[in-house]
């Protein structure tokens, strides 16, 4: 989803314009498994980039983190060390890692400063995700230190928009409940039951202005020695649990009851990103949640009756 919309972006700007030698590089899983370093390195230098944008993951909500810890941890940390280790060795002119507001500690200070890393205990049920995506900022920013490699990470909030995950079980909460509640109006049922108390307050950002924020960042953000190497990438503006899925159940078209299943985790109470750096370079969001959550479902729509005239 990100790496896509990613490219969406460079191809707006002109970057990989063939007219003017530009080459856009967007291999897939099946081309280059980036779990395999000896491949990863002969990508490098068959290829030779100029700038990396890594924006490869596995990714999950509540129930995936914490029902696969082990393979959140290992496969994130191959991930990001075959990448930008990789492209160090080979000579990359710049370097972009895409981390995760989930790096910050639970009852951190709201809105997070980019200060916060570091400073409390994690939410326990991202923590293996977590750990990952700050080992990597820590690379980019040592390997920064040590040898002078110009590699920059930005932390966004919690991402939704086309080419998301819908999966039942696997998914982030917006698709989650997009999936959930578009089945039950489909179905006719009269009830949809959400995880947790419906309490906690998260931020969502379009994965577009997400791709707008990561082509900025590259052209005009270079940070000092005496600055954080990330940025917070997000809205600044949160909203309840209860009161996304009540906004997303009326965008559907839902209109039977939501109940609460208050013996599932929450998670953080409060996750909201202070985006004033980022906003001090000149860069803010465009696309209202509102409107972001109408074309969502739209496109879920489509998709899904694509699906089944395919099948």
């Amino acid at each position: 989803m990100a790496g896509s919309a990613i490219c969406r972006a460079l191809l707006r700007k002109g970057y990989g314009d063939e007219a003017k030698s530009g080459v856009l590089l967007a291999p897939t899983r099946q081309e280059l498994d980036l779990l395999d370093g000896n491949a990863v390195n002969e990508w490098y230098e068959e290829n030779k980039p100029d700038v990396v944008v890594l924006a490869a993951a596995k990714v999950g909500g509540i129930y995936a983190n914490d029902s696969y810890p082990a393979d959140f941890l290992l496969e994130n940390l191959r991930i990001q060390n075959n990448v930008i280790e990789g492209a160090w060795k080979a000579g990359v002119r710049r370097l972009l890692f895409l981390g995760s507001s989930c790096i910050y500690p639970k009852l951190a200070q709201q809105p997070i400063k980019e200060e916060s890393l570091l400073t409390g205990a994690l939410e326990p049920t991202n923590e293996w995700y977590a750990i990952a995506k700050i080992t990597g900022i820590k690379l980019c920013e040592s390997l920064k230190k040590q040898y002078g490699f110009d590699a920059i990470s930005l932390m966004p909030t919690n991402l939704y928009g086309p080419g998301d995950n819908y999966h039942p079980k696997n998914s982030h909460v917006l698709p989650a409940l997009i999936r959930r509640f578009y089945e039950a109006k489909d179905s006719g049922a009269k009830v949809v039951t959400c995880w947790g108390t419906g309490s906690p307050l998260r931020e969502f950002l379009h994965v577009d202005d997400l791709g707008d924020a990561c082509v900025f960042a590259l052209e005009n953000w270079r940070p000092t020695a005496n600055e954080p190497h990330f940025l917070n990438v997000g809205t600044g503006e949160d909203l309840t649990i209860r009161h996304l899925a009540e906004s997303i159940a009326r965008t559907v078209g839902f209109n039977g009851d939501i109940q609460w299943d208050t013996s599932k985790p929450d998670g953080t109470p409060k996750k909201q990103l202070d985006v004033s750096r980022l906003a001090s370079l000149g860069w803010k969001y465009s696309i209202p949640l509102n409107e972001g959550l109408i074309e969502t479902v739209k496109l879920f729509r489509d998709e899904l009756k694509e699906h089944k005239l395919r099948s």
